[in-house]
Formats: C-alpha cells, structure tokens, sequence
C-alpha cells in the first residue's frame, strides 16, 4: 500500500451522537492454547463491558504486532494471561461507543485509534474493544482506520526510543537496526524529523525505500557487514538483539565512548548490560508505553506529513491465520493490519 496524500482536515463534533447499544456477543479472533498459527480461531464471545475511564469502541481495524505471534505461540506475554481463550491485539482504530460520562472528551461517535490493555482485559483481533482513555487519542483525519490501525503500538514504541530514551537531536549519529518494520519505519522518521543523522540496516529491496523514510546511509545487511562501513554513533536502536549474527554484541563496537545502546525484543540478548559495561557504554532495554497524549502528538505529525505509515498488507478478521504467517516471515515492510469491520 502506497502513502496516501494528506487529505483536508476533518472536524468531530464534541456533542455526544446517539450510538446503537452493543449486542451482547460479537465476533473474535481467539487462541485456546499456546501453539502455531492454526491456534488461532473465530469464535462468538462476550463484548466487554467498560468500567470507570474505559471506552467501548467499536474496531474498524487492528493491527498486527510480533508480540501477537510471540503471545500466540506461548512466549510473550502469555504468562500473564489470565484465562484461555484469549482474544489478542493490542492496536486498534474505531468509533467510540461509550464514553464514562457525558461530556468526556471523546463522546460516542468519535474516531480514536489506540492501544488496547491486554493481556488485563480482551485485545483488539474483536469487533468491540475496551480500552483506557489515557491510551487513546483521536485518529488522525488524514488516515483511514486501516492506516491509522497500523499506528498506535509501532510509533509509541519508537517514540520512545528516540525521543524519550535517546533524546533525538540534531546532528546525532543514530543507528538503526531493522528498519523496515514497523516500530523501524517510524523509528527512521522520528529520528530525521529531530535531525539526527539516521544509518540503517535492512535489505537491498528496501534501500531506496529507506532512504525515502529519511535514512542518510543504509547498509544491506544480507551483503555487508555493518561495523566494517558504519563510523563511530551515538545511539543504536536495536531491534533485532543478539541473535544468531551477534547483531547486539557487534553494534557495541560501534558506539563512541559513553554512547547508548537500546535493545527491544525481549529477551533477545540477557547479558546486554553486562556487555556493555565491559564496554565502556551505557544500555537499556525499552517496552512499550501506551501514552496517549504521546500518540496525539504522533497523530499531529502525521496529519501534517511530518511522518507516514506504512500499511504492507491488510486481511480480514477471519484470514487472522495468514496475517500471523505473513508477520512471521520477517520480510514486512511497515505493517499488517486486520480489517475488523465497515467504515
């Protein structure tokens, strides 16, 4: 899927419309017990009924993120939950059903897009989703469900990393591994947006594509091994870990004295800090937090073109299955999202 062009800003009214009552059961994507893709199913469960400064939305789409495939197959944050069968996802664009109270800023019949709060309630694979006001924000008039589906978790987590963890700036040499994906496509936008000098590591296919995204150097990483071409940075995100490749141990090579070395899939390297200390930098890992005040401003950036998503493939509700195939080939650019339900 092509960037779409901005498109005219659109108003939401702040007066409450009159929204249909939910039914009581809806369509879900479900996992019964850890396993393969073919542990997810289509099953009738109850909508979640919202308490205190929950919303009730009605889901447009959903997005798809590695934690899902990770949770599914019993790793990620399956420890956490509490019950089987579980609906996944966290990402999810719609239309609020309920507000708390009357005058709540997002009233029913406002487009929001946000983060879901599984593993402690349902995720977002559902045709209705509870999720906290403080997680939500209103979607971008310039992006469809779809798109903005493909937002929420990918861009909070980048935001994070550059601006909260590394505090991007200008003339900052960063380096980024995995690019293409989806918390790498928004990381590599961030980063330029602040004016860091962004080096990134991905396939030959996507090298112009990078480029465009705001990547100054990109290194293919399937022909040429990053620390032979990649001068001294300040930053490494690393979104790949240690791995088979060492990617994690090689890019401490890398960093200047004192530089900062990020790493994000969990568990992908334990002895990350104890590395680092050894040699001479400083490293933190980094999780997800579902900020909707941050994803308002990330909504801002992309009403304005500042930054794009990218939406690679779309499947419907039902086709859950092949979204997590695809997800686990590890060839996405950008990301997958779920078409839940019409506009």
């Amino acid at each position: 899927m092509r960037f779409r062009p901005l498109r005219s800003a659109q108003t939401t009214a702040d007066e409450p419309v009159a929204m249909p009552e939910p039914p009581e059961a809806m369509r879900a994507i479900v996992y019964d017990a850890p396993g393969g893709v073919d542990a997810l199913h289509e099953a009738t469960v109850p909508v979640p009924a919202p308490v205190l400064s929950e919303l009730l939305v009605r889901v447009v789409a959903a997005g798809v993120n590695p934690i899902d495939a990770k949770t599914r197959s019993g790793t990620g944050v399956h420890g956490a939950v509490s019950a089987l069968p579980a609906t996944l996802g966290y990402d999810f664009s719609g239309i609020v059903v309920k507000s708390p109270y009357e005058s709540h800023p997002f009233p029913p019949g406002t487009p929001v897009f946000g983060m879901a709060s599984f593993p402690r309630s349902p995720g977002s694979y559902a045709e209705y989703v509870v999720a906290p006001t403080l997680s939500v924000a209103r979607k971008p008039a310039s992006l469809s469900h779809v798109e903005a589906a493909g937002v929420p978790l990918a861009a909070l987590t980048a935001w994070g990393l550059v601006v909260e963890t590394a505090h991007a700036h200008e003339g900052q040499r960063v380096l980024i591994h995995a690019g293409s994906g989806g918390v790498g496509h928004f990381a590599v936008q961030i980063a330029a947006y602040f004016g860091a000098h962004v080096t990134v590591t991905g396939s030959g296919r996507n090298s112009a594509w990078l480029r465009e995204m705001g990547a100054s150097v990109v290194v293919d990483y399937t022909t040429t091994r990053f620390e032979e071409v990649v001068g001294e940075v300040d930053v490494v995100i690393d979104l790949v870990g240690e791995g088979v490749d060492h990617t994690g141990s090689r890019s401490l090579g890398v960093l200047r004295p004192g530089g900062l070395y990020i790493v994000v899939p969990t568990g992908s390297w334990p002895g990350f800090a104890e590395a680092a200390a050894a040699a001479g930098v400083r490293a933190t890992s980094y999780k997800v937090i579902p900020d909707g005040g941050a994803l308002a401003t990330i909504g801002r950036l992309l009403d304005s073109n500042a930054i794009q998503v990218y939406v690679d493939r779309v499947f419907d509700l039902g086709d859950a299955q092949d979204a997590h195939t695809e997800l686990e080939q590890g060839h996405t650019r950008g990301k997958i999202v779920l078409r839940v339900s019409d506009d």
